[in-house]
This record gives structure tokens, C-alpha cells and sequence, in this order.
């Protein structure tokens, strides 16, 4: 079996591209951002297939596919779901297709995407075998096993289902989002009528058989298809499969409002209670006998036959984190990423008096290949400091348990002034944050609740403090969220700086924050949706107006704005370079002739999820932004963003250092093709993995040196040396 040669159909819909005197936006050389999107989650799942990767970390790479088309489909389906019924007119500049073709022409890339899904669970359950770890299905047990699962079924599953048939008095009940149930097709004196049996999400998701060898088991929901027929026991069972609806969960805040005035905390508790009861947008089944229930599950979802898809499958992976717990020691530490460190602070000489250390210099933390606890533990020092009279920080994501919110806490006990624009609105973690701006609150601590149309997306903190009769600052600016748990899985960046102009700049903007006023213009800073945009859109002007000599260097997570998509073309049609690395949705094609024949793209899919922010023009001194935005439009217009300048020499060598390294990868990285799709690179050289490489180096016990007493090549040759 060649799962390599699978790939995408090549007959998606797409606009025609002949010009006319209504068309606004050339579509030669850009793609549609749900189909790049698809195209990227290919890729997380192409991991599975890496030799390199071990085998248990396969097994989690289709976990986090499945995961990401679930999202997926509440969100972006969703979004366009709703798009379809009531604006079918909004026409995606980037393929001029309308929300209908769109949605069309995903569920069409959708369907290919589990065939290889398919495919590949199918070698990588082979592989688990291998090493004595059987998911098995019935016809696969043993004569002892299939007692036992049949008395664990009489004993402990039957006697909690709630079996149900449907009739004119009893529709189909509520499916629950990402629930999974068993559907039938039932006939009783010659009369057909379809029955449902949800499978409680409390039960276990797998059964560990009886054996003296080996980590045979088999997954719950089989065990309930399987035995199923005894819930109806005057029926005979004509068909019956296991779905999984998913359901559109594409609420926000600003959809349900439209004035200031409002209390966001009560808006945000009844937003979570709706989100579960909306329309479903996908139907997964578990059995190839699908037909037989697509007209009735069309009918009563009202969906069209393309969002019902088949799966042989797991409809859901969430057994995995069982099958880990069942799983001994050894092999969990054969099969899984070797244990990794990260570089604590005081490795780096970032340790002792945090605050003193930030004033001597300006510091770079580099997750997660440094650790965060040295700004946790710089939080942990404002917090009893009595130089330190208050702390202002925006908030979108927090870990469980979060070392950060007890810092703040603990400094608003101390009477310190403590003010958290704590994002209600980040999806799927708002219950989290309405937790935690209680506790942030009885604390003492000031918090904004939401900004009324924009998100707050910024990861700003800002130290205030006092020296005799004025005041100085400590600003830290990131890239990824104060979020110790991802800080260990996300490659983000962080910077702490002592410079009073930046942390003036700072402290105005949470100044605005308080006021309302989301259009603030700072000296340094740039904030979106005010100066983010215009700012990044000059310096690129000034790029294409060099010629040849033109150079820009993206990381982003995505690039979907049409206005930086049109600059970056403009650039590279007067000669200039364009170089990117895109995690994700890239709305560019690059190589087109006459259009982006000078700009190149890379995705990176690894061990860490690549999440940084770095935006970096000219190759004389080039000026380096890192902060909060993509170049989305969502980030550029409609959230509160902020970008920071670097100045500091040693820590713009470092950023370029690091973006070089990345753009060498040649095994975990990918390269966007004129088609819009994802390609190896075949460069000739030895196998490099920059992940890799960033681990080994932060595992060295060395101390960043001041940029004075930094040996070799000076930077602005080096800089040279990377853009050559």
C-alpha cells in the first residue's frame, strides 16, 4: 500500500478567472483559505506516516487530525453553514466562490482526506501489533474473551442505556455534539421504523481483555454495536451503524450584540449554554452501509448527502489518552519523544534579581526551548516586590492551575494595583476564563471583561515601577499565551525589556484599554486595528520600491489578507524577495509567473507546533517586528494586536539565526506549490530538522554573553550572509 501517492482530487470548483468589469480581485494567484486549511491538516496527518516519528506520537498525530477537522467543521463550516442561509452573495475574494461552492467543494476535499485517514489508522494499528497491542474487533476475540465482553456488556454497559424507537410521538431526539450513537434500522410485523442508542460518554472508550500476553482490548463503542440488537429484542435488526453529529459552534460575543453597554460574563454563560444546540453541519458513520441512512439523517438534520461521511475508523480518538493509561512504562518510553528540558533561566544568567537583570538588558526567551518559568518567576517577584506599584496584563488563554494567576493574586493581596483585560472571548476556553476573572476579581484584582467588537488578543505585560520621585517600566511582549502547559508544546517567543519608551507606549495602551479606545498610535508599538496594518504595509512599499533589493521575511501562523497577499505580489513583481514560513492557511500561491515568482513559502509541521509572529524587512539593519498578529484579517481589522520593534543587536541576531535554521529545514518542513498544496523539499542535502536542532542547543550549559563580548562574524555580516 503507497499512502504516499494518495492525494487530494484535483477537480475542486474554483472561479473562473477571466477578468470582467464586475471581478474586484485578481484570483490567478491566491486559493481559497478552507481548502489551504485542509490541505495544512493533511499534513498533521502525514506525520503519522514519518518513520522518524515514534510510534505511539503517530497514533497522536491522527488524534490531533481528527481533533483540528472537529474544530474545523464547528467553526469554519459553521461560519459558512450560516453564510449560505443568509448572505450567499458574500463572494470569497481569494476564488470568487460563494459560501455554498465553498462548502461544496470542502465536504468534496473532506471526503478524500478520510479515505487517507482510513488508510493510514490502518497501518498504524498494524504497527501497534507488532509490539503486542491488539485493537480487536469481535470477530477477533477469543471464545473466553467473547464471554467476557458479553457479561462486561450485560453487567455494566445495558443496564444504563436508554434505548429509544421513533414514531410520529417520538422524533429523533437531540443529538449532542461530538457524541457518538448507535442508529438502527428496526422492523416489526412487516412496519419499518429506525431506533437510536447513545453511547454515554462516561463509559469507559476501551475494554482490556483477559490475557497472559500481550495489551489486547477492544474500544466500547464496538462492544455496544455489537450487542446492541438486545435493546430491541421484538425487532429485527435490519441495518445499524454509529454516528457522530457535529454541530456548528461558531458563536461569538459580537454576534449576539451590537451596543457597549454589556455585561459580557452573563453573555458569555449564555452563549456556552447555545453552542451545544446548533445546527449540525457533519455527520461521521462507522459502517460502509451508509446509504441506508443518509435519506433519513438528511431529513432530519437537514443536510445534504456530501456531509454525511464514512469512516472505517474511530469516529472519535478520544481512547487514546486510555489506551496511554493502559500501556506499561517501557513501552510508553520506546514509543513515545525522547523526555525534553527546556533551558531554565538560570542557564542563561537570568537569575538572582529578575527585575535587575531585565533594567541590565534586554532578554529573549525562546519556547519551548527555554522554559517559562523565568517569566513566571519574574511574576513571582513583582508580586512581593516593593519597587513593583502595579501590574497590567491581557489575557486570552491560561493552563489549568495557572502559576500565573496565583502570582497576581498574590500581588493584588499585597496591595498592589493589578488590572487584567481577560478575554472572555477566546472559543472554546471561555468557561475557563470566567473561572479564573472570579478568582482574579475576589482577589482584588481590576479586570476588563471584553472590548466591545474586537477580541483582545494581544500578550502584553507591563511592571510598573517606583524610583524615588519617578517611575520606570518592565514591558514583556509574546508571541503565544501565558499558558505554561502549551509553552511546553508551542514554539513562541518572548521578550522582556527595560526600555522606557516602549513601556511608556505600554503603559498608554492599557491606559486606552481602560478608556475604550481601541485606536490607540504609540511611538514604538504597533497595535491593531489602528497601526498594525499601515505600518507593516509602508515597510513593505519601501521593500518593493528598493527593486532587486527588496527582502521581507514572514513566520506567521496564517496569511489570508488580501491587502498583504496584493503587497507581497506588488514586491515581488518589482524584483524584490518574499520568504515565509505559514503553519497554516496560506492564501498565496507562490511561483506564479508574473505574479510571485520571487516569493517562496514553507510550513513546518513538527514535534512543536510552530506558533510565532516574526515579521522582518530589508537586508541593511532590518527593522523586526514580533508580536500577537497574523497577517489575517481578522488580526489586522477586527482584534486588539500588538507588534513590538527589536533593538537590541544580539537579540535581532538571534531572531535571524533562528529564522535561517528554520528556513533549512528540509524534512519537517514543506513547501507551497503553485498548486496551493504542500511539497517536500528534495534539496540535495543532508536530512535537517530545525526542531531538532533548537533542543540540542538549548540542552548546552551556556550563557548568553552580552553582544559586546560576543566573538566571530559582526551581525550586519551575518545578516548579509542569511539573505544572500
Amino acid at each position: 500500500m503507497d499512502l504516499g501517492e494518495n492525494r487530494l482530487a484535483d477537480n475542486i470548483p474554483v472561479a473562473d478567472n477571466t477578468p470582467n468589469e464586475n471581478e474586484k480581485w485578481d484570483t490567478s494567484f491566491t486559493q481559497n483559505r478552507e481548502l489551504s486549511w485542509l490541505n495544512f491538516n493533511r499534513r498533521v496527518l502525514e506525520e503519522a506516516l514519518d518513520d522518524d516519528v515514534p510510534l505511539f506520537e503517530k497514533l497522536n498525530f491522527i488524534k490531533i487530525f481528527c481533533s483540528n477537522l472537529d474544530e474545523f467543521c464547528m467553526v469554519r463550516v459553521g461560519r459558512l453553514t450560516d453564510l449560505a442561509l443568509f448572505n450567499e452573495d458574500n463572494i470569497d475574494n481569494k476564488s470568487g466562490l460563494t459560501p455554498s461552492g465553498e462548502l461544496r467543494a470542502i465536504f468534496q476535499k473532506m471526503q478524500e482526506l478520510y479515505l487517507l485517514k482510513d488508510r493510514v489508522f490502518e497501518k498504524i494499528d498494524r504497527e501497534f501489533e507488532k509490539y503486542g497491542v491488539y485493537n480487536l474487533t469481535i470477530d477477533e476475540l477469543t471464545n473466553a474473551q467473547v464471554r467476557a465482553v458479553k457479561k462486561y456488556f450485560q453487567d455494566y454497559i445495558f443496564p444504563i442505556l436508554s434505548p429509544q424507537t421513533l414514531s410520529l410521538h417520538r422524533p429523533l431526539p437531540f443529538l449532542e455534539n461530538k457524541s457518538e450513537y448507535v442508529i438502527l434500522k428496526l422492523e416489526k410485523k412487516g412496519k419499518v421504523t429506525y431506533g437510536i442508542v447513545p453511547i454515554p460518554n462516561f463509559l469507559p472508550k476501551i475494554i482490556k481483555l483477559p490475557t497472559d500476553l500481550g495489551y489486547p482490548f477492544i474500544r466500547t463503542s464496538k462492544v455496544l454495536y455489537e450487542h446492541v440488537d438486545l435493546c430491541y429484542p421484538k425487532f429485527e435488526i435490519l441495518q445499524k451503524t454509529i454516528i457522530r453529529v457535529t454541530r456548528n459552534a461558531d458563536l461569538s460575543a459580537d454576534d449576539e450584540v451590537s451596543y457597549e453597554d454589556v455585561d459580557y460574563r452573563s453573555l458569555m454563560k449564555k452563549i456556552l449554554k447555545k453552542r451545544n444546540r446548533l445546527q449540525a453541519v457533519r455527520v461521521e458513520v462507522n459502517e460502509k452501509d451508509k446509504e441506508a441512512f443518509v435519506d433519513f439523517l438528511c431529513g432530519e438534520l437537514g443536510l445534504e448527502p456530501d456531509q454525511i461521511i464514512q469512516s472505517d475508523a474511530p469516529l472519535a480518538m478520544d481512547y487514546v489518552s486510555e489506551l496511554k493509561e493502559y500501556l506499561d512504562r517501557d513501552f510508553m518510553i520506546n514509543h513515545t519523544y525522547d523526555r525534553y528540558l527546556p533551558r531554565l533561566g538560570e542557564r542563561m544568567g537570568f537569575s538572582g534579581d529578575l527585575i535587575e537583570k531585565v533594567r541590565e538588558k534586554d532578554w529573549l526567551f525562546s519556547y519551548p526551548y527555554d522554559s517559562m518559568d523565568s517569566y513566571l518567576k519574574l511574576m513571582d517577584q513583582a508580586a512581593h516586590d516593593d519597587r513593583v506599584v502595579s501590574i497590567k496584563i491581557t489575557i486570552y488563554r491560561l493552563a489549568n492551575n495557572s502559576r500565573l494567576v496565583d502570582a497576581l493574586c498574590r500581588a493584588a493581596e499585597a496591595g498592589k494595583e493589578v488590572l487584567v483585560l481577560m478575554e472572555l472571548r477566546a472559543r472554546f476556553d471561555e468557561q475557563s476564563n470566567l473561572d479564573y476573572s472570579r478568582e482574579l476579581y475576589d482577589a482584588g484584582c481590576d479586570i476588563i471583561y471584553g472590548m466591545g467588537g474586537y477580541k483582545v488578543h494581544s500578550k502584553v505585560t507591563l511592571l510598573t515601577l517606583k524610583n524615588g520621585n519617578s517611575w520606570s517600566y518592565i514591558t514583556q511582549i509574546g508571541t503565544g499565551n501565558y499558558n505554561e502547559s502549551t509553552a511546553m508544546g508551542y514554539s513562541d517567543l518572548s521578550l522582556m525589556t527595560a526600555d522606557p519608551e516602549i513601556g511608556n507606549d505600554a503603559n498608554n495602551f492599557f491606559r486606552n484599554l481602560q478608556l475604550g479606545n481601541l485606536f490607540g498610535s504609540y511611538t514604538h508599538l504597533l497595535q491593531s486595528p489602528s497601526t498594525v496594518k499601515p505600518t507593516l504595509l509602508d515597510l513593505m512599499e519601501n521593500e518593493k520600491e528598493k527593486g532587486p533589493e527588496g527582502f521581507c521575511f514572514f513566520k506567521m501562523n496564517s496569511f489570508t489578507d488580501r491587502d498583504f497577499i496584493d503587497k507581497v505580489a506588488d514586491v515581488s513583481q518589482a524584483g524584490g524577495r518574499v520568504q515565509m514560513i505559514i503553519r497554516g492557511i496560506n492564501c498565496l500561491l507562490p511561483g506564479i509567473p508574473g505574479k510571485t515568482e520571487n516569493v517562496e513559502c514553507r510550513s513546518i509541521v513538527g514535534r512543536f507546533l510552530e506558533h510565532a509572529r516574526v515579521y522582518i524587512f530589508g537586508k541593511e539593519d532590518p527593522k523586526i517586528y514580533i508580536g500577537s498578529a497574523d497577517l489575517m484579517t481578522r488580526n489586522t481589522e477586527h482584534r486588539v494586536e500588538i507588534l513590538c520593534p527589536v533593538y537590541d543587536p544580539q537579540i535581532k541576531e538571534e531572531i535571524l539565526d533562528f529564522m535561517n535554521r528554520q528556513f533549512q529545514d528540509n524534512k519537517k518542513s514543506r513547501v507551497f506549490g503553485p498548486d496551493g498544496d504542500l511539497h517536500p523539499i528534495e534539496d540535495g542535502r543532508d536530512p535537517f530538522i530545525a526542531q531538532n536542532h533548537f533542543m540540542e542547543e538549548s540542552s548546552k550549559s551556556l550563557v548568553k554573553l552580552p553582544s559586546d563580548e560576543k566573538k566571530g562574524p559582526s551581525l550586519w555580516t551575518r545578516i548579509k550572509s542569511f539573505f544572500s
